[in-house]
């Protein structure tokens, strides 16, 4: 029988949301921020799939980098590997350049995730907790970091592809796909690829499906997304309120 997720122990949620909060980090900061999604051979030497992937992922790139802040609602849904019934969540995000991120679970549970350049926290309400660490030694490289700072390229951690059988999104365009390029074979991942559904008409992010190592696919829908409305830096500082635990997020890398 497959298990179900009322039974895990207090420590198996607090290692979900850390990993969690590393997938989020690096998904955010690798896709919505990052610079230099293009390169390789030229037009002349590549097939029609991939020219057509390349237009895609350079509209989504022009759109972004014409980007100062956002917000956006999501919706993420999360298929455990050895849990019959899939995770479902909901809330609330906020970027702003250079590296400041907000990331608030509303449903069903209260969550928020503050990032500031490469310090992490992770507050949670319902246990009157916050998980601290730094983005650097809570990802395989420092790629999250060097791209929230809007020095780092995408294509010297990924390669771009189509979807198998040129797979296209709800709207029409191919869906994207992102293979991280291991450098050091013993380095830590969180995801095996990352696959990219942009909207048609904005060419912002709709949807973003991460395949973790594990076995485990996080899906993320984008709506509601509003840019360049002048978030103030007040928005993203988290101070604990009195009586918060505070714990040491994991380390998946030596610091």
């Amino acid at each position: 029988m497959m298990a179900s997720g009322s039974n895990r122990t207090k420590e198996q949620r607090r290692q979900d949301r850390s990993r969690r909060m590393v997938i989020v980090l690096c998904t955010l900061s690798l896709v919505l921020l990052g610079q230099g999604l293009l390169s390789g051979p030229s037009p002349a030497q590549e097939d029609k799939a991939v020219q057509e992937i390349k237009a895609v992922v350079k509209k989504i790139q022009a759109r972004y980098e014409q980007t100062k802040d956002l917000q956006a609602d999501f919706a993420q849904k999360t298929r455990v590997e050895g849990f019959a019934t899939p995770i479902t969540s909901s809330g609330r995000l906020f970027l702003k350049r250079p590296g400041r991120l907000r990331w608030d679970y509303v449903e069903p549970n209260r969550e928020e995730i503050y990032v500031n350049q490469d310090d992490v926290k992770m507050y949670v309400p319902e246990h009157s907790q916050v998980l601290i660490g730094k983005l650097t030694q809570m990802a395989a490289s420092q790629a999250p970091l060097q791209l929230l700072q809007g020095i780092g390229k995408i294509d010297e951690e990924f390669n771009v592809a189509p979807a198998p059988n040129h797979a296209r999104g709800a709207g029409g365009l191919p869906l994207v796909v992102l293979t991280p390029k291991t450098k050091d074979q013993q380095a830590a991942r969180p995801f095996q690829q990352i696959v990219l559904e942009a909207d048609p008409k904005t060419h912002y992010i709709k949807s973003l499906t991460l395949h973790e190592l594990s076995g485990n696919v996080a899906t993320f829908e984008f709506s509601s997304v509003k840019p360049n409305t002048g978030l103030q830096d007040g928005l993203f500082d988290f101070t604990a309120p009195a009586g918060t635990e505070v714990v040491r997020a994991p380390s998946f890398r030596a610091p």
